[in-house]
């Protein structure tokens, strides 16, 4: 990789620049522990879903331990913005609202009860007429007259068997379905799962064969008497066809408790085998499990190749940031045919270890968060069961990924809401891993201590204002245009200053910073910058001799220009000296610094290669410089992204603290970053820190916002009017007085009241469509639990996500 400027350290002299330095790659790649050394980075702690009846819990994250093979397997379907898509599991339709399981036991009770009844009337021969149905199509001999007569000869008293045993079977199906004993049966028995499940059938099995064989269910002699009758009575004479007319019954009473207790699954599961597929579907998996064998690479022809990463896979020697950088760089050499030739002998030679990154760790040091590397997903909470959230996002993970970042990312909530913790740190580890791939470039910025991640999970770390510091920030931006520097360092330094044209501020700046580069090939430092602000004399009059010398006239008039201004009504430049000052401090003596030996860390770096770089901030100390530092990064980073014509890496900006760094011109560039694969992160710890014009253009400069819990109503009223409303349907119920006319009626409206102390009303319901706000500003303000925040997503395509509830476990 060439360096572009962004290599150099800090020398011995107090003299020197501070440079950022990049570590050379190593001579001999890192090993990847392999198996028998302990687990692999690529896996992360297993997240499952919490059950819902009738459905499983799917896994969300690999095992810990697991190989990366299986990591590589696993399905990861398309879904809607911001659903964390490894192992993901769509939940089960979603079920009508049914009734109260106080309802439900009370109707099966009250079922059960009149099915008895009605049994013992029948049994005892209160109920009239009964045996009509039955001698209707039986011969009459078999019958004593009359209606209510009962058999006369053995036919009939086995056609009244067989008929009774018939009746008991309508009457329990009839109790059955009348009771709803199937939504009971699944409630209380089958959603527990297994062993309970399959301990309630057996003993319901074994309460049933008890009264099959005490004859309180007509089951045996109604089986005696229809085998008799089609076999003959001859058939009872062999003990043996006895016993197994008896053994048939008893499967057959136990063969439907078997089925809803799913006897047979259980034990498949305690032995360890599996029931088989039905046909047709086992050839599905066998292609899923196609992804460790590097389909790509064979559809290619380079079959040594996929043999020799498919075996570093399986063997542990990679792992998942190794699979990702591989694939992105097999995928970039595509486009490049030079280069397959190149990277197949690296592969055949280095195996899990081609293509590194310059830094040569294949790997963060540490992962706070759960990371799939292979789509770019970091998973920051689950959406909670909520009313507010759509049924199918209630239970599953919400993940970030470059495509919803590319729309820009907008949190806001108080200091302790977890913002830094639980969405900037996971955003910044995932960039970081996905720049380890080669495929982004992350800039970090927060205040110094902020837990951004450990400096050896960074390529460049700058300390601002510490002497220990290696590294140092260009506040030109790395231009060599003073136009372009002007307009960035203009913004940077008066961006935040409402009363005060930024624009004017530009041209100040470039009439001074154009002639200073023509005479000295190099921009000037803070001190020498903050001279020729504020006017000083001799300052002008050694640059005028400078250019004099050098015969740059066209600088000259530029100087002479400035030189008339200076002073004028509404002159830019006092202001900008004052700015300007804030960085002429002895904190920051060494940095800044220009000159030929000086070579600070440049953003456009960040354009060009896949670095990770962190910048800490002396907020205690200096909290002011710290805010324009930040507000010229930001304005550094809007520029140099829209203006780079290679937009293969992700460039992501990430602040933790955007206090006062907004201006009407950032707003502007983080609305342009979508289309150039950039993206920005802004934690805000009240929408009041961004100037009030503003409110409404960031909010729709942003496709991603986060409501952290703890916010204002004022807050929560821009958040709910930027995320719309949305078609609701309502019920109203209106209670009416009834009057009776009837003398009876009254006097039991007038005892029912005298009791229960309220009149007799009757409801009146109202059903209609109604347009209500997603998330009103009280419910923002007051409804979101502590560790929750509401985050609406969307991508750069155009796709959007509702406002969801999410509990943040990032």
């Amino acid at each position: 990789m060439d360096d572009d400027g962004t290599r150099g350290v800090r020398g011995s002299s107090a003299d020197r620049v501070p440079g950022p330095a990049l570590p050379p790659p190593p001579t001999t790649p890192p090993r990847v522990p392999g198996p028998a050394a302990g687990p692999r980075p690529a896996a992360t702690p297993v997240e499952q879903r919490p059950a819902r009846p009738g459905s499983a819990s799917p896994t969300e994250q690999p095992v810990p331990g697991a190989p990366v093979d299986a990591w590589l397997r696993t399905p990861r379907p398309p879904q809607e913005p911001g659903v964390w898509r490894y192992g993901y599991t769509p939940p089960p339709p979603e079920e009508p609202e049914g009734v109260s399981n106080r309802s439900l036991l009370v109707g099966a009770l009250i079922s059960l009860l009149s099915a008895l009844l009605l049994w013992s009337l029948w049994r005892n021969g209160y109920l009239p007429y009964r045996l009509v149905p039955l001698k209707l199509f039986t011969p009459g001999e078999w019958w004593n007259p009359g209606t209510s007569g009962g058999p006369r000869t053995i036919e009939g008293s086995d056609a009244l068997t067989v008929y009774e045993a018939i009746l008991f079977g309508l009457l329990a199906y009839g109790c059955g379905r009348i009771g709803n004993f199937s939504e009971l049966f699944r409630r209380h028995v089958a959603d527990r799962g297994q062993p309970f499940l399959a301990l309630a059938a057996a003993a319901a099995a074994g309460l049933t064969q008890l009264l099959v064989w005490k004859e309180t269910l007509p089951v045996v002699r109604p089986v005696l008497v229809l085998v008799a009758s089609v076999a003959g009575g001859e058939i009872y004479q062999s003990q043996t066809v006895v016993n197994v007319i008896y053994a048939v019954i008893v499967a057959a009473v136990l063969y439907p408790f078997a089925r809803l207790g799913g006897w047979r699954e259980l034990i498949a599961a305690r032995r360890g085998t599996a029931a088989p597929a039905p046909d047709g579907t086992a050839a599905a998996p066998a292609a899923a499990t196609s992804a460790d064998q590097w389909p790509e690479l064979r559809t290619a022809g380079w079959t040594d190749v996929a043999d020799t990463l498919t075996a570093e896979v399986r063997t542990g020697r990679m792992n998942d940031v190794d699979v990702a950088r591989l694939r992105h760089a097999w995928a970039l050499a595509t486009r490049r045919p030079d280069r397959l030739a190149p990277l197949a002998e690296a592969v055949l030679r280095t195996g899990g270890a081609a293509a590194l990154h310059p830094s040569g760790h294949r790997d963060l040091p540490r992962r706070g968060a759960r990371h799939d590397v292979l789509t770019g997903q970091v998973r920051i909470g689950r959406c909670a069961d909520d009313p507010h959230n759509p049924y199918v996002r209630r239970g599953t993970g919400l993940a970030l990924e470059p495509a919803l970042l590319g729309t820009s990312l907008l949190a806001v909530g108080p200091p302790g809401a977890g913002k830094t913790a639980r969405l900037i740190r996971p955003v910044v580890e995932a960039l970081a891993l996905r720049a380890l791939a080669g495929q982004a470039a992350v800039l970090a910025v927060g205040g110094a201590g902020a837990p951004l991640g450990p400096d050896d999970a960074f390529d460049v770390v700058v300390r601002l204002g510490h002497p220990g510091s290696a590294h140092d920030i260009d506040l030109y931006g790395g231009t060599t245009d003073p136009d372009e520097a002007a307009a960035v360092l203009a913004e940077g330094l008066v961006g935040d200053v409402g009363s005060l044209d930024s624009r004017r501020a530009a041209t100040v700046l470039a009439q001074l910073l154009g002639p200073y580069r023509a005479a000295h090939g190099h921009f000037p430092s803070v001190p020498e910058l903050r001279e020729l602000l504020d006017g000083t004399p001799a300052a002008f009059a050694g640059l005028r001799a400078s250019l004099e010398a050098a015969g740059h006239h066209a600088m000259l008039r530029e100087l002479d220009a400035r030189s008339r201004q200076a002073g004028g009504p509404g002159d830019p430049a006092p202001a900008l000296a004052d700015r300007v000052a804030l960085l002429d401090r002895p904190a920051f003596t060494g940095f800044f610094a220009t000159g030929p030996d000086a070579r600070p860390f440049s953003l456009r770096a960040l354009g060009q290669h896949p670095l990770r770089v962190r910048v800490d901030l002396p907020e205690r100390g200096h909290a002011e410089a710290s805010r324009l530092l930040t507000r010229l990064l930001l304005a550094q980073f809007t520029a140099i992204t829209a203006a780079r014509t290679d937009t293969t890496l992700f460039a992501c900006l990430v602040l933790d603290d955007a206090t006062h760094a907004v201006t009407a011109e950032t707003v502007r560039g983080i609305r342009r970053l979508r289309s150039v694969n950039a993206g920005a992160v802004l934690a805000l710890r009240t929408v009041d820190d961004v100037p009030e014009t503003l409110h409404t253009p960031l909010l729709g400069a942003v496709g991603c916002t986060a409501a952290f819990s703890g916010i204002t109503t004022w807050d929560g009223k821009r958040f709910a009017e930027a995320w719309g409303k949305e078609w609701v349907e309502t019920r109203e119920v209106a209670q009416h007085t009834v009057f009776a006319d009837q003398p009876f009626t009254r006097a039991l409206h007038a005892l029912r009241k005298l009791v229960t102390g309220k009149a007799v009303t009757t409801d009146a319901v109202t059903v209609r469509q109604v347009e209500r706000e997603r998330w009103s500003a009280s419910e923002l303000a007051y409804a979101v639990p502590a560790g929750h925040a509401v985050i609406r997503l969307a991508t750069v395509q155009g796709e959007h996500a509702p406002p969801l509830l999410v509990h943040l476990d990032g």
